[in-house]
């Protein structure tokens, strides 16, 4: 079965993880220690999760994500998720995670709501 995840490290010294598809209680483990495995291995300045292509994701997934971004800070590292669709950037907004990932800082709005794909859905708390 062919990974949903893929983790990068930049010439800056950031690491990238980025989402295929969907975030759920199937694989939602290997995201988060997709997560952690970039912060042990690289000990990057910056961990970014970009979200650009992925398609659905629900309240495990989000759970994963807080577990990469408690790995990121207990490591003394910067985390932030990048390019959410409109729909899961909602999701992002109402369970109150848009600031723990730099969301509210701008850096993570790769996509305007006009540019969200309609079939990308999220579900969260």
């Amino acid at each position: 079965m062919e990974s949903s995840f893929n983790r990068s490290l930049a010439t800056d010294g950031t690491a990238t993880v980025t989402v295929h598809g969907e975030i759920d209680f199937a694989n939602c483990d290997e995201l988060a220690a997709c997560a952690r495995d970039a912060v042990e291995e690289w000990t990057p300045s910056l961990v970014r999760v970009d979200l650009r292509d992925a398609t659905f994701v629900d309240s495990t997934g989000l759970g994963a994500l807080i577990e990469g971004y408690k790995a990121a800070i207990g490591a003394g590292l910067r985390f932030i998720v990048v390019n959410p669709t409109a729909t899961f950037r909602r999701v992002l907004d109402v369970t109150g995670l848009s600031d723990l990932f730099g969301l509210s800082e701008g850096l993570g709005d790769g996509l305007s709501g006009a540019e969200a794909p309609e079939s990308a859905q999220a579900t969260g708390a």
